[in-house]
């Protein structure tokens, strides 16, 4: 394998978390209809935000997850999955919505966006340390806001200075809890494998 700077490390499992006991068609629909349910059980825990119509969940933490244990491809049709079945009616959106959720769109298409990023960069390794998988996270947040935003303020009648008051202020310090939470279970996951696999 390649570390993320394209150093041989060999002997050691490749690719994402969810490629070292290999893949098949089953296994990814798997996967992929696994993450989109992970996303949906996440968004249900949902905190109101005073003024604000997006809520506190577990959803981005749940997105950037999946992504760097699925990788860019499952990663990706997972949040979009989970994106599309949620508009049709099924009532996984925070707080047991669904439908088209005009003001919080932005952020759907973010998921997907974030996803594949996030896929990308940990199959080049950067979920294998804990510094590298803090950037990976960081990346994946402001991807989702830098999307998700300023369609806030598009679908609303926010300017952009209120959407950014609304829509990333309130979430800041939950993103640094869920930063450090990914930034200590992904790399333990790999040392672990790594271990096992040396062992």
């Amino acid at each position: 394998m390649t570390d993320v700077f394209g150093a041989v490390v060999p002997g050691r499992p490749t690719g994402v978390l969810a490629d070292v006991w290999g893949r098949s068609a089953v296994r990814d629909v798997i996967l992929i209809v696994g993450a989109a349910g992970a996303v949906g059980l996440a968004a249900q825990i949902a905190l109101p935000v005073p003024g604000s119509p997006i809520p506190i969940t577990g959803q981005t933490f749940a997105v950037l997850l999946a992504g760097a244990v699925l990788g860019p491809g499952r990663g990706a049709a997972g949040m979009l999955v989970y994106a599309v079945a949620g508009i049709l009616g099924v009532p996984w959106f925070a707080a047991g919505a669904s439908g088209w959720p005009a003001a919080t769109g932005g952020y759907l298409l973010g998921f997907v966006v974030a996803a594949a990023l996030v896929g990308q960069l940990a199959a080049l390794g950067a979920d294998r340390r804990p510094g590298y998988t803090i950037g990976l996270m960081v990346i994946g947040n402001l991807l989702i806001y830098l999307i998700g935003v300023p369609w806030l303020a598009l679908a609303t009648t926010l300017d952009v200075p209120e959407a950014i008051c609304q829509g990333l202020f309130p979430y800041l310090m939950g993103d640094l809890l869920k930063i450090a939470l990914a930034a200590a279970l992904l790399p333990a996951a790999w040392l672990w494998l790594n271990r096992k696999h040396a062992g």
